[in-house]
C-alpha cells in the first residue's frame, strides 16, 4: 500500500489560481515595491532616459531577477522556513508547491529576467544582474547567512543592486546617481532587518540563523541600529546634492531620517518586541515616502 503525504494529495487538488498565488508568494512579492521605485528613479536621475518600452522592459527584468532570488532563496531554505513561524506557512515549508518545482520555477525566472535585461539594457546591465543574483544566492543565502549575524550587511549588496541595474541599463555606465540609490538602500537594509531580528530572534535561533540580537543582545543591537540610520540621513542627501530634485526631497529626507532614528530611540528606552515591529513599519514607511518624493519631484520636473 502506498502512502500518500497529505501536503502533497492537497496541492493536487489545488486550483489554478491557487497554484498561481503559491508560486506568486515564492517571489517576494512584497520587495517588488522596492524594484519599481529605485529602478525608474535611477533612470530618471540619470543622463539618458531610455524611452518608455526600453524602461518598463528593464523594470520587469528587475522584477524577474528580484523574484528569482527570492523563489531560490525560499527553495534553499525550506527545511529551516518550517521551524519560524513567519515563515512557515510560505508555499513550500506548507507542501503548496514541490521543491521541484519551485526550483524549475526559479531558474525560468532567473532565465527570463537574464535574458530581457540583457536584450533590453546591454552587457553591463547584464553582468551586474548575474553578479547580484549570484552573491545573493551563493555569498549571502548558502554561506555567510548560516555563519555569521553579519551577514545582512553583505547580504545588502544584492538587495541594494536594482538601482545600478537600471542605471547602467539606461546609460550604459554605472553613473553617481545609481550609486547614490544604491547607497541609500544598502544603508537602510541592516537597521532594518536588524528590527525583525529583534523581534523574531527566538524563530531564528530554533532555525539555526545566527542574527545580531542573539549575538551581542537587544541593547547592543539597537545602537548598531540607530548608529546606521543616523548614517542613513546624510547618504539619503546624495540625489539632492548631485541631482536636480528640490525643497521637497530634502524635508522628506531629513524628516523621514530624523522619525526613523525617534524611532529606534523610543525601542532603545521601551525594550519590547512591540517597540521593534514600529521601527520596522518605520523603516518600510520612510524608505516608500523617500523615493516616492523622489519619483514625483523628477516627474513633474
Amino acid at each position: 500500500m502506498t502512502v500518500v503525504d497529505p501536503g502533497i494529495a492537497l496541492t493536487s487538488k489545488r486550483t489554478w489560481s491557487d497554484r498561481a498565488r503559491a508560486y506568486f508568494s515564492l517571489t517576494r512579492p512584497r520587495l517588488l515595491p522596492l524594484v519599481l521605485l529605485t529602478g525608474p528613479a535611477a533612470m530618471m536621475l540619470g543622463s539618458a532616459w531610455p524611452g518608455a518600452g526600453t524602461a518598463t522592459a528593464i523594470v520587469v527584468a528587475t522584477g524577474l531577477l528580484t523574484g528569482a532570488a527570492g523563489t531560490l532563496n525560499a527553495w534553499y531554505e525550506r527545511d529551516r522556513d518550517a521551524l519560524m513561524e513567519r515563515t512557515r506557512d510560505r508555499a513550500l515549508p506548507a507542501q503548496r508547491i514541490s521543491p521541484r518545482s519551485a526550483l524549475c520555477f526559479g531558474l525560468l525566472l532567473a532565465t527570463l529576467g537574464l535574458v530581457l535585461v540583457g536584450a533590453a539594457g546591454g552587457w553591463l546591465a547584464f553582468a551586474i544582474g548575474l553578479a547580484a543574483l549570484l552573491h545573493y544566492l551563493l555569498v549571502y543565502t548558502v554561506w555567510l547567512k548560516p555563519r555569521t549575524p553579519l551577514a545582512v550587511v553583505v547580504g545588502g549588496i544584492s538587495g541594494a543592486i536594482s538601482p545600478l541595474v537600471a542605471g547602467a541599463a539606461a546609460s550604459g555606465q554605472i553613473d553617481l546617481w545609481s550609486l547614490g540609490l544604491f547607497a541609500i538602500v544598502f544603508v537602510w537594509q541592516p537597521p532594518h532587518f536588524w528590527a525583525i531580528a529583534l523581534y523574531r530572534r527566538d524563530e531564528y535561533a530554533k532555525a539555526g540563523f545566527p542574527v545580531l540580537p542573539s549575538a551581542i543582545g537587544a541593547r547592543a543591537t539597537r545602537w548598531h541600529q540607530l548608529a546606521w540610520a543616523l548614517a542613513l540621513i546624510p547618504v539619503t542627501l546624495i540625489p539632492w546634492l548631485i541631482g536636480p530634485l528640490g525643497f521637497g526631497y530634502l524635508v522628506t529626507a531629513v524628516a523621514g531620517g530624523t522619525f526613523f532614528c525617534l524611532r529606534i530611540i523610543q525601542a532603545m528606552r521601551c525594550n519590547s518586541k512591540t517597540a521593534d515591529r514600529a521601527v520596522f513599519a518605520a523603516s518600510l514607511l520612510y524608505l516608500t515616502g523617500l523615493f516616492a518624493v523622489l519619483t514625483l519631484e523628477l516627474v513633474w520636473a
